[in-house]
């Protein structure tokens, strides 16, 4: 499936402010996408005024600081966050910042889309003479995380980022988001609405949408006529919403929710006149035709949070485990109305 591109430009957005200068030949090597598709997507940023353009390189219109190559490398942290997950990378971003503002210099690794990679990449990673570890692992299933288990013994503080570890990693320091609160959040604002027909539809290959649905389950309980359903862009989700005259959706994330909206348009059933549509994520969500209300998950702060909690273990070893979860937010737009009844 093609990325839109819009979602390709916000990370490559997420990139440049991340690095300050980058090579348009290594946004299309790490975008996985062609030359010309990253020149082009560069003009029209350059254009709209986020970024500066280059002989062959994208800029970023503030200056981003370096860390400084002569500092002690002894004040290093090991950053490891997934490819392609625009998501983790404002995470990520949120904890480059706290950590470089505490002096610290970060090593950056991004772990490819394959089962078990982190782990090679980890221990290369703590190779290196680096303090401490911010994680955030894809864990496409509960099974993965459990064979985890070996980030309980990194030799090293580690704080996971917008992962809730359970099993053998649920004494391990943790940030994340309150993604039951947030499913709270958009059940509530659909049924203040006066909806009651609301499809759920999320994948099941990471923490967040497990997350989702079984939050989902239990805030929709009281609502007989609530169903969960996959996401994927074979499930037939129009037919879906159809069969079961639902009025509303909540979608996890932003892509499949904007590509719901075009679907739905080609299929004559209006938006949110007939359906409306919360999308879970905001990465995206407000840059469709119809601007799409959703649930913004703090994804800088979840980062910035992080990065303080390893801080504090860093300068004070020994000291409790700390798990903590920061709030969800609504950001109401276009895309959900009150249901009327015809």
């Amino acid at each position: 499936m093609r990325e839109p591109s819009d979602a390709r430009r916000q990370r490559i957005l997420a990139v440049i402010a991340s690095r300050g200068t980058v090579k348009v030949s290594d946004l299309a090597s790490e975008l996985d996408v062609s030359i010309v598709t990253i020149r082009r997507d560069v003009e029209e940023l350059s254009r709209l005024g986020k970024l500066r353009r280059g002989h062959g390189v994208a800029r970023s219109l503030t200056p981003v600081e370096q860390p400084s190559p002569r500092r002690d490398a002894n004040g290093a942290v090991a950053l490891v966050v997934p490819e392609r997950h625009t998501y983790l990378y404002e995470t990520m971003n949120g904890a480059r910042k706290a950590l470089e503002e505490a002096g610290m210099r970060v090593v950056l690794h991004i772990a490819p889309q394959v089962k078990g990679a982190e782990k090679p990449i980890v221990e290369r990673a703590l190779a290196e003479p680096v303090q401490g570890l911010l994680i955030a692992p894809r864990w496409r299933s509960h099974e993965e995380e459990l064979k985890d288990d070996w980030l309980a013994g990194t030799g090293v503080p580690t704080v996971l980022m917008e992962r809730r570890p359970s099993g053998h990693l649920r004494a391990m320091n943790s940030v994340c988001s309150d993604h039951w609160y947030g499913m709270h959040l958009a059940v509530k604002h659909l049924t203040d609405l006066g909806h009651r027909r609301i499809v759920l539809a999320a994948r099941d290959d990471s923490p967040t949408a497990r997350a989702l649905r079984k939050a989902f389950k239990e805030i929709s309980a009281d609502l007989e006529d609530a169903i969960t359903v996959g996401s994927s862009p074979d499930t037939g989700l129009v037919g879906i919403l159809r069969a079961h005259r639902a009025t509303a959706t909540i979608l996890h994330g932003d892509v499949d929710a904007l590509m719901l909206v075009q679907q739905l348009t080609d299929a004559g059933i209006a938006v949110p006149r007939r359906c409306s549509v919360v999308a879970y994520d905001d990465v995206v969500a407000a840059l469709g035709s119809i601007p799409l209300t959703a649930i913004a998950p703090p994804k800088t702060e979840v980062g910035k949070v992080a990065a303080q909690l390893l801080l504090r273990q860093l300068q004070s070893p020994g000291q409790s485990v700390e798990r903590v979860e920061l709030l969800p937010e609504l950001k109401i737009r276009s895309s959900t109305e009150r249901l009327t009844v015809s």
